[in-house]
């Protein structure tokens, strides 16, 4: 404990907010230690990953890509999608991750809307951008093997498409300001009504050092990432906390099944992952549940308090061993959880953490470490962080309003609906309802 406060001290002395100053801290300090990779292969440092990003920044810069300039990333997770981001942030381009669900007509309008000038796409997802033209449009990158695509390329050739992008340029780059856009992010689909929340260098990398108070991060960390890195919830939790303390992380070559996902746990033996209440729902609903309710008997003992924290406790020492043995932190984000699998996870004493945030937060806001938790809460404001409920009602309930360094800069050409969402004296209006207990803990 004392080692991490002396490193957190350490990362919160960065000399500026901003993703290059990050990246430039870390791959300093912890050059050698593994950085992003693969479950099944790979053995990328620090400074390979330092080098890789310079690189692909020099090949941005070449391309004639200046700072401002709009740059999409549609893509499966995977170590190109971090080193891509950090490339973007390192010339003062401005990302523009998009997510791979969204449909061609969505991808298009994005494209257009955003003015992105290069998308960077993976294999898989090529063929929802083979035919896309724009205004803007002047490049399409390959992600995984960081090869130009050529125009109007055929979907079926893709696999042929090898590295034609020099790896080994690197001259030194331009400087960076904290109030610079650092990220564009459409938070829904866009056939109609297009809202990309504008993010800054500081919005992020203070969010991201600020989680650290909740749950310290450090170099013997093992990030399992499976969530898309399009959202800000595995971007800044997943990909900027862990780089930020030199911590690995880890990525499936595949769509995360739980035929995939089983064995990677148990190899990589992850220390922190990160959630919805889907997953975990799911491995209760599907794997736990039916063992204590096989029979009448198993089933009238699982409904008697005593008896079912006693199972409970059993299954969760099973289910500790599933996820590799290390876990110390299960983030789980994104909605709100069922309580009865939140009572089995308390019961089971599995380490989750909820958290609470929006994209237009960079996301965090309020949370509570494994320890802390309580049934269908959250927690207390982030350090840093100020919430209130705006006009409660006679049970404390209200609209939940939240100020900090963390709070987006506006959504992107929609200066009426950016007006829209802050109060006058600059309160972020979330649109959720919540209110606090005699603790100061939020619940929504």
């Amino acid at each position: 404990n004392f080692v991490s406060k002396l490193q957190l001290l350490n990362i919160m002395l960065l000399k500026k907010l901003t993703l290059p100053e990050l990246l430039s801290n870390s791959c300093s300090k912890f050059k050698n230690n593994l950085s992003l990779n693969f479950v099944q292969s790979g053995k990328r440092t620090y400074q390979d990953f330092y080098n890789e990003v310079t690189s692909i920044a020099n090949y941005l810069l070449s391309s004639g890509i200046q700072k401002g300039d709009k740059i999409a990333i549609l893509s499966a997770n995977m170590p190109n999608w971090g080193i891509t981001q950090f490339a973007i942030a390192r010339i003062g381009a401005i990302a523009v991750p998009v997510l791979p669900g969204f449909s061609s007509i969505e991808i298009q309008n994005i494209l257009e809307h955003s003015e992105s000038k290069i998308i960077f796409v993976s294999k898989l997802l090529y063929k929802l951008v083979a035919d896309i033209k724009t205004s803007y449009l002047e490049q399409k990158i390959l992600m995984n093997t960081f090869a130009r695509i050529p125009e109007d390329y055929p979907v079926e050739a893709i696999d042929k498409l090898e590295n034609n992008i020099g790896l080994d340029n690197l001259t030194p780059l331009p400087a960076i300001q904290v109030e610079d856009t650092a990220s564009i992010i459409y938070t829904s689909g866009t056939t109609g009504f297009s809202k990309g929340v504008e993010l800054t260098h500081r919005n992020l990398v203070w969010n991201a050092r600020q989680c650290a108070t909740i749950q310290p991060v450090s170099i013997q960390d093992r990030f399992l990432s499976i969530l898309p890195l399009a959202h800000t919830y595995e971007n800044t939790l997943g990909l900027l906390l862990p780089v930020m303390f030199g911590a690995q992380i880890y990525y499936l070559d595949r769509v995360p099944t739980p035929k995939l996902l089983v064995p990677a746990m148990q190899k990589i033996r992850p220390t922190v992952m990160l959630s919805v209440p889907l997953i975990i729902e799911k491995i209760y609903k599907t794997q736990v549940l039916p063992k204590f309710t096989s029979s009448a008997l198993m089933k009238t003992l699982y409904n008697f308090g005593p008896t079912r924290k006693l199972f409970n406790r059993l299954a969760g020492k099973k289910l500790m061993q599933t996820f590799g043995g290390k876990i110390v932190f299960f983030g789980i984000g994104g909605s709100k959880i069922d309580p009865v699998v939140e009572r089995f996870l308390r019961e089971a004493k599995f380490p989750y953490a909820i958290g609470y945030g929006l994209t237009e937060t960079s996301p965090m806001s309020a949370g509570s470490a494994p320890r802390e938790t309580f049934l269908q809460g959250v927690g207390p404001a982030m350090e840093g962080v100020q919430i209130k409920i705006n006009e409660p009602d006679k049970t404390g309930q209200g609209e939940i309003w939240i100020k900090g360094p963390h709070v987006m800069k506006g959504y992107y050409k929609k200066p009426e609906l950016t007006q829209e969402v802050f109060s006058e004296d600059g309160w972020f209006k979330t649109g959720d309802l919540g209110s606090f207990d005699r603790k100061g803990r939020l619940s929504i």
